[in-house]
């Protein structure tokens, strides 16, 4: 077995165990079909104890899935564009779209980053991290933008993950935040663990592992801001579950935050824009991986690369501008944002 997942069901009312997993939409239990499965062969238990589908689950009830060892995937090359924004013979950098998943897994075999740069690269790449990962560093989520180190050899990997573990690759993001932080700049600092209500999720907890956060606020709206975020850690949905946390959730981020928050926030007669723009142009979490800065590993040339912003936060910054304006003066944020990658 590979890994355990634990649920504990938290409804008042009754439901058929099969049912229930199926609309948590964890991405290991990809299909009802697989769901059946594992509750045939015994691996999702209930109590500790071997359960039918249609078992009834009730309040307080503990879930304990556990996962296959899975099989190799097949990984294919796929001529998928990449925005390659910085390339040597050691390492490259990719300006990754929003929506594109970083590397294979159960219900997405191709589509992914990896698929894109094996074909790119043409196998050129490290052996990666993990299985079926080749030149894979470190992550982004699917639904986030913006930078990503590929090395394309195991020494590079070798060095950039140990850099990564030392903190000694400065990483920024821009967010747009529903409401605005108080105070403007700041620092969160938690412990972060698996929720148990469910597992897609991340949440803060008394004890887990540390993650450290550092924010400064760039522009404000009326509701809504944009912040220049530089996680010290780099824990799974660390930037999204911290502003949550602190309940300043980002705009658009469909697990961490809700249309409802957000329409709570705004005047009655503008509830509808909101949605307009959720539905329409920002499908994703507010959130791109603008700037990384860093020594190279194998030239010690020093590195600062920056991607463009994507079109969808552009329309959503316009769109602030001209729904929830509170100062016209940009061109200190616009020269901001234009800042060029230096290499040297």
């Amino acid at each position: 077995m590979k890994d355990k997942i634990r649920v504990v069901y938290a409804e008042p009312e009754t439901q058929r165990l099969d049912k229930y997993l199926v609309a948590l939409k964890i991405q290991e239990l990809y299909s009802r079909t697989f769901i059946e499965h594992l509750i045939e062969e015994d691996c999702i238990l209930v109590n500790l104890t071997p359960v039918k589908k249609s078992y009834l689950l009730r309040e307080g009830d503990e879930i304990l899935i556990h996962l296959p060892e899975p099989e190799p995937i097949d990984m294919q090359p796929q001529d998928i564009p990449l925005d390659v924004i910085y390339e040597d013979e050691h390492l490259a950098i990719i300006n990754k779209e929003a929506g594109m998943i970083v590397h294979p897994g159960f219900g997405n075999p191709q589509g992914t980053l990896v698929n894109a740069i094996l074909h790119h690269f043409k196998g050129n790449l490290s052996s990666g991290r993990e299985c079926n990962r080749p030149g894979i560093v470190h992550r982004l989520d699917r639904g986030t933008s913006g930078l990503i180190i590929i090395a394309k050899n195991d020494p590079t990997q070798s060095y950039l993950a140990d850099m990564f573990a030392k903190h000694k690759i400065k990483k920024t993001y821009l967010a747009i935040t529903s409401g605005v932080p108080d105070p403007l700049n700041g620092d969160i600092e938690t412990y972060l663990a698996r929720s148990n209500k469910n597992p897609r999720m991340i949440c803060v907890a008394n004890q887990g592992r540390y993650s450290f956060t550092h924010y400064e606020t760039l522009k404000t709206w009326h509701y809504f801001a944009l912040v220049k975020v530089i996680p010290t850690t780099g824990r799974m949905h660390q930037i999204r579950v911290h502003f949550a946390h602190i309940h300043y959730p980002l705009l658009g981020d469909l697990l961490y935050n809700s249309r409802r928050y957000v329409h709570s926030l705004v005047p009655q007669n503008m509830k509808r824009k909101v949605t307009e723009l959720l539905v329409n142009h920002l499908h994703h979490q507010a959130l791109h991986s603008w700037k990384l800065e860093f020594e190279h590993p194998i030239t010690n040339c020093p590195i600062s690369v920056t991607a463009p912003i994507p079109e969808d936060i552009k329309y959503t910054l316009n769109w602030l501008d001209a729904y929830f304006c509170v100062d016209t003066d940009t061109n200190n944020l616009n020269l901001l944002l234009e800042e060029e990658t230096k290499i040297g």
